[in-house]
């Protein structure tokens, strides 16, 4: 009898909240799961609860995640608590489910069962293919450009009969393009990612047959990161809901961030008027994070009205208050970090246990050089190191043949790029001149341009020309101020602006970034002299490395310490999502200040510029990001620049920056507050 009555083994060690979630098997459920609260614990728990109570079979139960390492993982902790068979259970991406769906059951709406699928450079070939095909202009209909109305019309579950009217000449080439595609992709038996949701849909829409025959085997349905959906991923999970309406959907409408890239929060947020008799349960024991972060994360984040609403706690203490700097500028900043990160270090920690977070990736410049002085090993988390980017590359190369006109490697890099009609043929004969007289491959192309006509030739004497007149104009004018005016007469920063992309304008801000370092030297020949000291290789320390990465890129992610850098309006929150978001996309920057926050198990660091320099001309004013405002007062410290401490962010001003530069420079917070009405 004793035996009979004890819990489940799956069921031990949950909180109550958990254990709810858990064991509410039937009908429609919505688990609000808090930062740090166990999301996956009970997912696993819950999956492993039906397997255990006998409710379903493995291959009964459909658990839809957002990566191949989160289903494999999962698999392997459900089969780690019950003994059953897993294997047969519908665990994975929605990408692989849809493959295993239509393999079986497209030849129903005419897919073959043996397609294959497209990847990222399949597309980008075919649809130049067919924007040529069309006559256009390649550089003016940038076919990545053509590429993101594909995707986002995909997203939302629409194929090329489905669109209403087209706005302006590049959405009506785009659309011609998006029938041609298709029609490529159906000739070759291939579908690309986003086919494999929408032919899905098409499969359980018109096939009520195979419709039924699903809603029959998935007793029950289990879905992660709810709040990342895009509209045809769920438009494809109503259409595998049975009338008994057994979904689980597990997510937190708080750390919705990725709205940029096609996810709708609107998904998660309207799931009890989409299922009837719904049932919502709030996981807010925090297990991460303690009372401090929390406190401050939970004030931020109700500031937005799109929500749910959800209180975390912890049952630890309240831990150290967070530290927040004001730098006068952004080497100030990183200066700052660095010694903190020593600090923190020298007490014990591991280099592995603290993150630097930035919004956007120009911003690891400064610190990476920071590190490098101070011999602090880190790594650049979801992307190359700042002088390792391509856009980076190319602007040294355009410098470095700037400064040496027979340096050929940099030459041969950027002769070409942007094109400049100058095609592999007569590169490779230039390349054999040089190599048969004796001379520099900018030597040789201007021999053999001089000897031939055409557009190459004609190309070639234009570019060496320009750069001609820009290595005169160093004589009596600002490296940084000509090495902007080398890029825009060259058309690099053109062919980063044209394509249009949230992928260029990253890199335009690279290069922006790159300029303003620039400005800092007296020669260019000193900055490439610090460029090559800056990507040396430094051997990495046995206790870890400093993570340096976007917030975007540390959701979940967790570390003993976090640096939240740049917190400044325009920066953080990002000037161009609020322009193109207003008030949803200021409330999707707050959620991803707050997932910022709580990375944090210990401690939190967070630091704003009061001057931040933007390009070769000079300095620009900043104000402290509307976020820092927003913290509770009772859980924050401000810091000055001598270490001491305050609970007000104004009396830290009077202490921080460097010396006094002019009259303008000592404004303190307020009044910047006051001057820009913010």
């Amino acid at each position: 009898m004793h035996n009979a009555l004890k819990i489940p083994t799956v069921l031990d060690g949950l909180n109550a909240q958990q254990l709810e979630a858990v064991s509410t098997t039937e009908g429609p459920l919505l688990v609000l799961a808090g930062a740090g609260t166990g999301k996956t614990t009970v997912i696993v728990s819950r999956i492993a609860h039906i397997l255990e109570s006998h409710l379903a079979d493995s291959s009964e139960i459909l658990a839809v995640t957002f990566t191949n390492k989160a289903a494999f993982e999962m698999r392997q902790r459900v089969a780690e608590l019950v003994d059953a068979d897993v294997g047969n259970m519908w665990l994975g991406t929605f990408h692989s489910m849809s493959v295993r769906l239509l393999r079986e059951h497209g030849t129903n709406i005419d897919i073959e069962s043996n397609f294959s699928i497209v990847d990222d450079d399949d597309q980008v070939r075919l649809i130049r293919n067919i924007v040529k095909m069309f006559d256009a202009d390649e550089k003016q209909n940038n076919v990545k450009v053509v590429m993101n109305f594909i995707r986002k019309w995909k997203d939302r579950g629409l194929l090329p009969n489905q669109l209403g009217l087209a706005m302006g000449p590049v959405e009506t080439l785009s659309r011609k393009v998006y029938k041609e595609y298709q029609e490529r992709l159906r000739i070759l038996k291939a579908l690309d990612f986003g086919d494999l949701i929408i032919y899905c849909i098409k499969l359980l829409k018109n096939c009520e047959e195979i419709r039924k025959k699903y809603h029959e085997q998935f007793k029950y349905i289990l879905v992660d990161e709810y709040q990342d959906t895009n509209s045809s991923q769920y438009m494809w999970l109503k259409e595998l809901v049975s009338e008994k309406k057994n979904i689980c959907c597990v997510g937190d409408d708080d750390q919705a961030i990725y709205g940029w890239r096609g996810a709708d929060v609107g998904n998660i947020l309207r799931f009890e008027k989409d299922f009837e008799n719904s049932k919502v349960i709030r996981l807010e024991q925090n297990y991460r994070s303690t009372g401090n972060i929390l406190n401050v994360s939970g004030v931020l984040i109700q500031n937005n009205t799109k929500r749910f609403g959800k209180t975390l706690w912890t049952a630890g203490g309240a831990g150290s208050l967070i530290h927040i700097k004001h730098a006068w500028n952004s080497e100030d900043e990183a200066k700052f970090v660095g010694n903190e990160i020593e600090k923190l270090h020298a007490a014990g920690w591991g280099f592995g246990d603290m993150a630097v977070l930035v919004r956007t990736s120009f911003q690891t410049r400064e610190f990476e050089e920071r590190f490098l002085r101070q011999r602090i090993p880190y790594n650049v988390v979801g992307g190359a190191k700042f002088y390792e980017r391509q856009e980076v590359k190319d602007v040294l190369g355009y410098i470095k043949f700037l400064i040496d006109n027979k340096d050929s490697l940099c030459f041969g890099r950027i002769i070409n790029v942007p094109k400049r009609s100058i095609g592999e043929v007569t590169i490779h004969k230039a390349h054999l001149m040089a190599q048969d007289e004796n001379i520099s491959l900018a030597e040789a192309a201007q021999k053999y341009a001089a000897s031939t006509r055409g557009k190459a030739s004609q190309a070639i004497s234009a570019f060496l020309s320009m750069v001609g007149e820009c290595r005169i104009l160093l004589e009596h004018t600002p490296p940084a101020t000509v090495v902007k005016t080398l890029l825009e007469k060259s058309g690099y920063i053109a062919m980063w602006k044209q394509e249009k992309s949230a992928e260029a304008l990253a890199r335009l801000d690279n290069i922006k970034e790159l300029i303003s370092a620039i400005s800092d030297f007296d020669s260019l020949n000193d900055f490439v002299a610090h460029v090559e000291l800056m990507t040396e290789k430094v051997e990495p320390s046995v206790t870890g490395v400093v993570n340096i990465m976007t917030i975007h890129a540390a959701k979940g992610l967790e570390f003993r310490a976090v640096f939240l850098v740049g917190w400044e309006e325009g920066l953080f929150p990002n000037q161009k999502t609020l322009v193109e978001g207003g008030v949803s996309g200021l409330e999707e920057e707050r959620r991803l200040a707050y997932v910022g926050l709580t990375r944090a198990k210990d401690n939190v660091f967070i630091s704003y510029c009061s001057h931040r320099k933007t390009n070769a001309s000079g300095w620009q004013m900043s104000v402290p990001s509307r976020f820092v405002r927003e913290l509770p007062q009772e859980s924050v410290i401000f810091l000055d620049k001598k270490g001491k401490t305050s609970q007000s962010e104004e009396n830290a001003q009077e202490g921080g920056g460097e010396p006094v530069r002019d009259v303008a420079d000592e404004q303190s917070v307020e009044s910047i507050r006051k001057r820009y009405s913010i």
